[in-house]
């Protein structure tokens, strides 16, 4: 899994590397609309993706025809989902109005943004089956299909942002146009393994395509606090970041550049959460819960030595990691460059925690304690972004500061969620419904 999701990271590393040789206002816009683009789509993709919770307890409990059921419901609340999005995406552009950006920022955010959500049924759909594949523990099927989607899309933005091979020229269209190429293939993929022989004997899974209330009931009553967690923390980060970029083109280039580094320690650890909720579905599932404590504090001493790597690379080789963006840029990347460094330096100093609050939340997720989740990670994200938007708006507060208080709101999100895991209240959850009812 986190191999599977490093490969999610370099797609978007590569797609703004890309972009960076275009223009930094570019760069800036593709991080303003895809960051909104999985905002939107949090909610669903946060609610469709806990079907990997409730699979693997099923699996866990030998209780096989019922993954395939589960993941159905799931592939149901996709299907459903797609509409409301489009319907909502008009909105967007009066969000980066509000933010502060400038004018041709939003004209360049909003065309990404747009492009992005009419493929966005293929991101809701390729979790829905990977939920499948990591509750009953096959994560090289997700690992493949990732690295097919990473194979097609980072040509295909070379390619259509650059206008080679007869392609026109297409800039932030032609990532965006990448990115959802990548995403069908990856779903595409997922799918033919759902449905494959050995998958139909074991889970059923051509015979499991019906509507199944109790199991629906149970997805929803989980999934949904899962869905509004992930959808508001990610409203409130994306807030941070949007006026984060109104300082102005040179201050939303710099954090891009820090955020795109960012990524490539978060997302692989991104993985190692979703591996932790379905290890810890799997023990509860069979009734052993001092292994699900020990998986979890497993994963954390792994993704520990990944994430300490990280951590020598934000300090040692900052200059280097923050070149390869801004050389592409023209006059005033010096600016750019010397903000850049000091706060990819500082994002070191959170680095250890943001993996610890994933490989915790993962556990907690993977035990049905979602609504505590819910309304921890909600709380703490909206405390944050209040504060923040308060410094950049009316204090006008210089944004170093508001980075600072960025890393403080990281380290607390990661004691908090350890605190919870060690309380052990998420062992007293019952998530599936007993056998036969």
């Amino acid at each position: 899994m986190v191999v599977s999701q490093a490969s999610d990271s370099f797609m978007m590393f590569a797609d703004r590397m890309f972009l960076s040789r275009v223009g930094e206002l570019q760069l800036a816009a593709s991080m303003a609309g895809g960051l909104t683009m999985f905002m939107l789509s949090s909610l669903f993709v946060g609610t469709v993706g806990y079907v990997t919770a409730v699979v693997a307890q099923y699996y866990g409990a030998k209780r096989y025809s019922q993954c395939g059921e589960a993941t159905f419901q799931a592939i149901l609340i996709a299907l459903v989902c797609y509409p409301i999005l489009l319907t909502l995406s008009p909105l967007v552009r009066y969000f980066f109005v509000l933010a502060g950006h400038a004018p041709r920022q939003i004209e360049l955010g909003y065309l990404y943004f747009q492009t992005l959500i009419f493929g966005s049924v293929f991101l809701i759909l390729r979790n829905a089956l990977a939920g499948f594949f990591l509750g009953i523990g096959r994560t090289t099927v997700v690992m493949l299909s990732n690295f097919a989607g990473m194979l097609i899309n980072i040509p295909a933005n070379y390619v259509l942002i650059f206008g080679k091979l007869g392609f026109p020229a297409l800039g932030l269209q032609g990532a965006a146009i990448g990115t959802i190429l990548g995403n069908a293939t990856i779903f595409l993929i997922l799918l033919l393994f759902y449905l494959r022989g050995a998958n139909r004997t074991q889970f059923n899974t051509n015979r499991s395509l019906r509507f199944r209330p109790h199991i629906m009931r149970r997805l929803l009553r989980f999934g949904i606090p899962a869905g509004f967690e992930m959808f508001l923390s990610v409203t409130a980060f994306n807030l941070f970041v949007q006026f984060m970029h109104s300082y102005g083109t040179d201050v939303a280039a710099a954090v891009t550049i820090t955020f795109n580094w960012d990524i490539v320690a978060f997302i692989p650890m991104l993985g190692m959460s979703y591996a932790t909720t379905a290890l810890v579905g799997q023990n509860i599932g069979a009734g052993d819960r001092e292994e699900a404590k020990r998986s979890t504090y497993v994963a954390l001493r792994v993704a520990w030595v990944y994430s300490g790597f990280m951590v020598a690379l934000f300090v040692f080789a900052t200059r280097y990691l923050v070149g390869a963006f801004a050389s592409g840029f023209g006059a005033g990347s010096e600016n750019i460059a010397s903000l850049a460094i000091v706060l990819l330096r500082l994002a070191a100093l959170y680095t250890l925690a943001d993996s610890a609050q994933l490989v915790f939340t993962g556990a907690l997720r993977g035990a049905g304690d979602t609504r505590w989740v819910m309304r921890m990670s909600i709380g703490l994200h909206w405390i944050f972004s209040g504060i923040a938007i308060f410094l950049i708006r009316y204090i006008k507060a210089d944004p170093v500061k508001v980075w600072l208080v960025f890393i403080v709101f990281v380290m607390g999100l990661g004691i908090v969620m350890f605190l919870r895991f060690r309380g052990g209240k998420w062992q007293q959850i019952e998530l599936i419904q007993p056998e036969g009812e």
